[in-house]
């Protein structure tokens, strides 16, 4: 039985129970009762998403804190301007030029593997930027010496 045939099982069990038997997978699932509000259909939807992310990976970490900060009023970073993998960066530095290559698990520098563009810049320069700024990809660029 594939994931899909799974999730697919699920949803025609979902769809089956009444509103106390949701109600009991709800608080197994989430580890407490659903608020009395809930409609049938939403509660089955949130119980299908959480199998869907049980079997497949939820949210992407930083779509999640993406997702904290606007609903603590925050504003975001708008995710068209991420990197991508295969993205290259260029930045001259004191006379010096660096090429840094974006991939899947982060970024690549001379052959070293970097978990961040700040973590970059602070080899370069010896201090603590922020990457994204040293690079040029916000509105507040740094200058080169």
């Amino acid at each position: 039985m594939t994931a899909d045939d799974v999730i697919e099982a699920r949803w025609a069990g979902l769809s089956a129970m009444d509103r106390s038997a949701l109600r009991v997978a709800w608080a197994e699932a989430f580890g407490a009762a659903p608020p009395h509000f809930l409609s049938m259909i939403f509660m089955r939807k949130a119980l299908i998403w959480h199998e869907q992310c049980r079997r497949f990976g939820g949210l992407p970490p930083d779509l999640k804190r993406a997702l904290n900060a606007v609903a603590d009023g925050k504003s975001v970073r708008d995710p068209a301007l991420a990197i991508r993998p295969g993205t290259q960066l260029i930045r001259e530095w004191n006379g010096r030029r660096y090429q840094v290559d974006a991939t899947e698990n982060g970024f690549v520098l001379n052959d070293k593997c970097y978990k961040s563009l700040s973590a970059i810049a602070l080899h370069i320069t010896g201090t603590s930027w922020s990457g994204p700024r040293f690079f040029g990809l916000n509105k507040a660029t740094g200058s080169s010496a």
